[in-house]
């Protein structure tokens, strides 16, 4: 990652006892971070998109700084909860560009394609591997997490495994079984 993951673990406890200079601090690091995020999902859109990394990531920075009750414990929780609320943007976004056209087509990921991430121009597939991710949820908890961190994140294996507190390799594992059952699922939205 890009900042020294002690920095901001130590800047999130100061803003937790009241330092308003901590905050004024912290808001450079991760601003850069959401902005990478933002950047792994803007890549190769068409210019003129209707949903700019840069508002992504002032709309996602506001609703993390502006959790009142919010107990920061360190940067991987506090970018693991950044993942969460990009895919609710995403989501969000694209569920009201989607409103006006419908997916005429199956969605399908091939694995290199899974692999890169969510992109906001892929209304359609954002939509589908949201509603399957739920249903992974209740089958695999820890699964939909790692998709989640993963896929709508942009977080490597290494971050992943850091915000869930597990092994790369566990993370590595459940990313290969999330990927295949979302696939066949996906597959399964097919029209006859």
């Amino acid at each position: 990652m890009a900042n020294p993951p002690g920095e901001v673990t130590a800047l999130l406890g100061e803003i937790r006892l009241g330092s308003q200079d901590a905050l004024a601090r912290l808001v450079p690091l991760v601003y850069r971070e959401l902005r990478r995020l933002a950047g792994h999902y803007m890549r190769d859109e068409r210019a003129g998109h209707t949903l700019q990394p840069t508002a992504l990531v002032h709309e996602a920075f506001l609703r993390l700084v502006g959790q009142e009750r919010a107990d920061w414990q360190n940067r991987a929780q506090f970018m693991g909860v950044a993942a969460q609320l990009m895919r609710r943007i995403l989501v969000d976004h694209a569920r009201r560009r989607g409103a006006a056209k419908r997916a005429s087509s199956p969605v399908t990921l091939d694995d290199a394609r899974f692999d890169q991430g969510v992109r906001l121009g892929q209304t359609e597939e954002i939509l589908a591997v949201d509603q399957v991710l739920v249903r992974l949820s209740r089958l695999d908890a820890q699964q939909a997490r790692v998709v989640e961190l993963r896929y709508f994140g942009g977080l490597s294996v290494e971050e992943t495994a850091e915000v869930m507190e597990i092994s790369p390799r566990t993370v590595k594992r459940d990313w290969a079984m999330a990927r295949a059952w979302l696939r066949a699922q996906l597959a399964e939205q097919r029209p006859a």
